[in-house]
């Protein structure tokens, strides 16, 4: 049984100033809770109702069978979907950006478009992503749904904008409205690639940085891209210079 202090500790991970400080975050529906198990993250506690036809023994943690009135009340989602987890969160591991190409999101701040740009990554191949630390953050409740478990494979770090490069013989990648068009290069396979803050773009000092200005044309009347739409044409485009 549910007491109103843990359901009042799960409601909370609502507010940035809970899921920024906790030891754990929250995932909702099977999808994300396989995919958590797949990926060997720790699993504290389920909340499910009978209905959930999960792996009870290898998903780890305590589970609590709950009715759908009480899931509704636990859920973060409009409708909420069998199954609730808490998760501990995880270091990330120092990587090397040598021999692949690492993404850099400078200031991203909708929770949909840095979900979304973890998922394109986790398409393209992208193992590591850095952000700057005014970045939405990476536990918010909303990037982590959005990310359709992709958050369990690609690594989030965040870093000052000096400490960002640390090869700086690797060619940075910027998407500018100043660039050369993307389908008149061909994109390097290791390197920086930086997208920009959705309503000022890169901003200084990464913007000073910048070896490779690119842009993508545009063939319509539409005044602007989506943030994770660009970096999926940009990975895409990436991605066949290799081909």
């Amino acid at each position: 049984m549910i007491n109103k202090n843990e359901l009042k500790y799960i409601q909370s991970f609502a507010h940035k100033k809970h899921w920024a400080q906790e030891s754990v975050f929250i995932i909702e529906g099977p999808k994300m809770l396989d995919e958590a198990i797949k990926a060997n993250w720790v699993i504290e506690k389920i909340y499910a109702t009978h209905e959930w036809k999960g792996n009870i023994g290898n998903s780890g943690g305590d589970i609590e069978i709950v009715d759908n009135i009480m899931l509704s009340r636990l859920s973060h989602l409009q409708t909420p979907n069998q199954v609730i987890a808490l998760v501990q969160k995880r270091d990330m591991l120092e990587f090397e950006t040598s021999h692949q190409l690492t993404i850099v999101l400078d200031g991203i701040q909708d929770p949909g478009n840095f979900g979304t740009i973890i998922r394109t990554a986790d398409w393209f191949g992208i193992r590591n992503i850095i952000v700057t630390e005014d970045n939405v953050g990476l536990y918010n409740p909303k990037v982590i749904q959005s990310t359709m478990g992709s958050c369990f494979r690609v690594n989030i770090h965040v870093a000052k904008p000096d400490a960002i490069f640390k090869d700086r013989q690797l060619p940075v990648i910027g998407t500018m409205l100043s660039g050369v068009s993307i389908f008149e290069n061909k994109l390097p396979k290791a390197g920086y690639l930086v997208i920009g803050n959705e309503s000022k773009g890169i901003r200084e000092p990464l913007k000073s940085l910048i070896t490779n200005p690119v842009s993508i044309p545009s063939f319509g009347g539409a005044e602007s891209l989506n943030a994770a739409v660009a970096t999926g044409i940009v990975l895409s485009h990436w991605k066949s210079s290799q081909i």
